[in-house]
């Protein structure tokens, strides 16, 4: 049934003149644009809080599962949560679509797998501050604007500054699997991206969960045996995947489809600070006020890149 007026013979409002809805409706269009960028950076900070705190409980579970059992929990129940929550469908894509859920797979499972390799073998802020590299290069890399060098640099400077005393005696193995790591995550952020950008809501996301659950789970097996099907490891590794997998990754590719690649970038300096807070309140690793200020430091290259790229 047609909408006509609600009340007849009631005089109806003279609409504005084309000029005047024209500039309302770009006001309009530039608040919900703010209100979208802080959001998006909102959902950022959220998914590295919890990342973090994550990590801070697979910590704790290392000496039951080891570095590959650990990831291979997180995957496996990561996976089947998304599948659970989203149902994804199976039909109706592309084989480009396929191609980007595979792809983004393969790095899911690589990035992770590294980086708790590396952190196996050299202190943790050291492997983050590695690791980093990765979205660090990508930020300059992606970005057009001269003032991004500068944000980059002050964030460089502020996580060398937070893994400053884990350089010493570096194993260089370990040193490899952080840079990997971090070449990993860089790809991991345009594939999240792209993924986000192909498929509706966090299915993407879940799909390529489920990829790198398969690709974990004889890495897995070989690493932790048994010890995978153990009750209390079972529980932790699923507060694990929770923390550090389900709720970061869908927050990120949300907040990717708003937030520009190098913003996001480095936003990710954030990262290193965040696991010194999580391991001083969850690990009482203490903090010094060399790990202070970088922590400021790249709390403020955050926000600084973030500005820069929705300025430009």
């Amino acid at each position: 049934m047609a909408r006509g007026p609600a009340h007849e013979g009631v005089p109806q409002p003279v609409p504005a003149s084309p000029e005047v809805m024209t500039a309302e409706a770009a006001a309009g269009a530039a608040a919900g644009g703010v209100r979208g960028r802080f959001g998006s950076v909102a959902l950022v900070i959220g998914g590295i809080v919890s990342l973090q705190f994550g990590s801070s409980v697979a910590v704790l579970l290392f000496p039951r599962a080891g570095a590959l059992g650990v990831v291979t929990l997180r995957l496996v129940v990561a996976s089947l949560v998304l599948l659970i929550a989203c149902r994804p469908r199976l039909r109706g894509h592309t084989r480009g679509d396929w191609a980007t859920v595979l792809a983004f797979g393969v790095a899911l499972v690589g990035m992770n797998s590294l980086f708790y390799q590396a952190i196996d073998r050299i202190p943790l802020g050291a492997a983050v501050t590695l690791e980093f590299l990765g979205p660090l290069i990508l930020s300059v890399a992606t970005s057009r604007r001269l003032l991004s060098l500068v944000w980059a640099a002050l964030a460089l400077g502020g996580v060398v500054l937070l893994g400053r005393e884990g350089f010493d005696g570096l194993n260089v193995a370990g040193a490899a699997f952080a840079l990997s790591a971090g070449a990993l995550w860089a790809a991991y952020i345009l594939l999240s991206a792209r993924t986000g950008q192909r498929f509706p809501q966090a299915d993407g996301l879940a799909l390529a969960m489920t990829v790198a659950a398969v690709l974990s789970l004889p890495l897995g097996i070989a690493g932790a045996g048994s010890a995978l099907l153990n009750p209390v490891t079972i529980g932790l590794g699923a507060a694990v995947a929770l923390m550090s997998s389900v709720l970061p990754y869908t927050l990120e590719l949300l907040a990717l489809r708003k937030l520009p690649a190098s913003g996001f970038a480095v936003m990710m300096s954030l990262e290193p600070a965040a696991a010194a807070t999580a391991g001083f309140l969850v690990l009482d690793q203490a903090l010094g006020w060399a790990e202070i200020v970088a922590i400021g430091l790249v709390v403020i290259a955050s926000v600084g890149a973030v500005r820069s790229a929705s300025r430009g």
